[in-house]
């Protein structure tokens, strides 16, 4: 049993090392736009969480909920890359769910179960909080061309109509509208006192 159990612990201390890597790994559909050194999947699935959890307490869903899903959407990318939107007109990549399997075949019982049934959730379900969840990961990406933009990356305008014409949420909506009328550092004038 003790030899079970050190092969678990490996396994999962495994899974965590490999989304390690997602700190390194850069979101590629950005270089389509011309940003040199675009931010890395952490980076996207960090502010996508906190979006989530925010668009949740705004909708009324379970922002912890939404945080969880947000974290896991694109831990597959350490094996699969980012396939940007052109890129899956040619390429045919195996499921989340598939990807997510594999990844934490060798992990405790509880992990395999825990993160399958957590992607499981975010690629096939319909409850409030994956439709949240959706909604922040279009909202975080949208907030990312507004930064691209407004640092002179002018070809980013795509992923904004897209980002913007995908959202269902109300707040979503109002969130999105709200960033697009104001500069990314518009917040600073409520600690300036402006």
């Amino acid at each position: 049993m003790a030899d079970d159990t050190q092969a678990q612990a490996k396994g999962t201390a495994g899974y965590l090392f490999e989304a390690g890597m997602l700190k390194r790994a850069k979101r590629s559909g950005w270089w389509i736009a011309g940003v040199k050194d675009p931010e890395t999947i952490a980076e996207h699935s960090f502010r996508a969480g906190l979006v989530g959890a925010i668009l949740a307490m705004m909708e009324g869903a379970d922002p912890a909920k939404v945080a969880l899903l947000c974290l896991f959407h694109d831990t597959q990318e350490t094996r699969i890359g980012d396939i940007p939107h052109i890129g899956r007109r040619y390429l045919t990549a195996a499921s989340n769910e598939r990807v997510t399997a594999d990844q934490v075949s060798a992990a405790h019982p509880a992990v395999v179960s825990g993160v399958q049934a957590i992607v499981a959730e975010y690629e096939n379900g319909d409850s409030p909080e994956v439709v949240v969840a959706h909604d922040a990961d279009k909202l975080e990406c949208l907030l990312q061309a507004v930064e691209y933009r407004e640092q002179g990356y002018r070809n980013v305008q795509p992923w904004i109509d897209s980002s913007l014409a995908g959202l269902k949420t109300d707040s979503a909506r109002q969130l999105a509208d709200a960033a697009l009328s104001m500069t990314t550092l518009e917040w600073q004038k409520v600690y300036l006192g402006q």
